[in-house]
C-alpha cells in the first residue's frame, strides 16, 4: 500500500512541474521559434494572460477583445478597469495609427524617430479602443517594441496587445523578480497562462512622452531616447 502511495506521490509531483514548465516558454530573441510564437498567440487570442520581454520591463499582455482578461490585469495592479492606466503593444506605426485620432506631421515625425523601440507616447484615441480602456481624457499609451519576440508575437495575434508593467505598486519583492523570468513565473505562474522567458530583462522603465492635445511633453525619463525639440 505504501509504495502505491509513494508512486502517487510522485506521479502527481511530476505532473505538477510537468505543467509549470509548460508555462515557462523560452524563446531566443535572434530567431524567435515559430511554434512557439504561435502557441503564444493562440493563448492570447483564447482570453489568456502573459508575461512578454518588452524593450524595457517584462509586461503582462492580453488580448482586447478579453474584456474579463484586462479586468484581470487591472486587479492584478490594485486597480479598478477605470483606473488602470494600460498601453498598446503595436507591430508598428501603421498598426498604431488605427487606434488613436488622425496626427500632425509633427507627431508623426517624432514617432517615425523613436520607434520602434522602448518609449510609450501618450496619444488621443479614436474609437477603435474600448472606452474602458481608455484613460480619463480619452487617451492611451502605445508602444511599438523593438524587441523581436514582442513583434513577432503581437504580428502572430494580428491586433495591438493590451500591456502593462509586471512591476506591482507599493509591492516589496528583489529587483530579480521584476527581471528573471524563471522568478516571475515563480511568482506569477498562478495568475499568468504563459511567461515567456526571453533572458534577463530591464529594471529600467520606458520614457514616457505625452502626445494628446497637440502637446509634446516628456512627463517620464526612461528608456528610450526621444527628442522633442527637434
Amino acid at each position: 500500500m505504501n509504495s502505491i502511495c509513494n508512486k502517487s506521490v510522485f506521479l502527481c509531483t511530476f505532473a505538477i512541474r510537468f505543467i509549470l514548465r509548460i508555462m515557462l516558454i523560452k524563446i531566443y530573441d535572434e530567431n524567435p521559434n515559430t511554434r512557439d510564437v504561435r502557441r503564444v498567440a493562440d493563448c492570447i487570442r483564447d482570453g489568456g494572460i502573459v508575461v512578454l520581454p518588452t524593450d524595457s520591463l517584462y509586461a503582462f499582455v492580453c488580448s482586447m477583445q478579453h474584456k474579463q482578461s484586462v479586468e484581470k490585469l487591472a486587479r492584478l495592479k490594485g486597480f479598478t478597469l477605470k483606473q488602470a492606466k494600460f498601453s498598446l503593444l503595436c507591430a508598428d506605426l501603421s498598426q498604431m495609427s488605427e487606434y488613436v485620432r488622425p496626427l500632425d506631421k509633427e507627431t508623426f515625425a517624432l514617432l517615425k524617430s523613436a520607434l520602434p523601440g522602448a518609449p510609450t507616447f501618450i496619444m488621443d484615441a479614436n474609437n477603435s479602443v474600448p472606452r474602458n480602456y481608455q484613460n480619463a481624457n480619452k487617451t492611451i499609451g502605445l508602444r511599438v517594441p523593438a524587441n523581436p519576440i514582442a513583434h513577432a508575437i503581437i504580428e502572430e495575434v494580428g491586433e495591438p496587445l493590451i500591456a502593462t508593467s509586471v512591476r506591482i505598486p507599493d509591492a516589496d519583492y528583489d529587483e530579480e523578480y521584476l527581471t528573471d523570468p524563471e522568478l516571475i513565473h515563480e511568482m506569477y505562474s498562478n495568475l499568468a497562462d504563459i511567461v515567456v522567458d526571453g533572458g534577463i530583462g530591464d529594471t529600467e522603465p520606458s520614457t514616457v512622452v505625452n502626445c494628446s492635445g497637440g502637446a509634446l511633453e516628456i512627463i517620464r525619463e526612461g528608456k528610450g531616447n526621444v527628442d522633442i525639440d527637434n
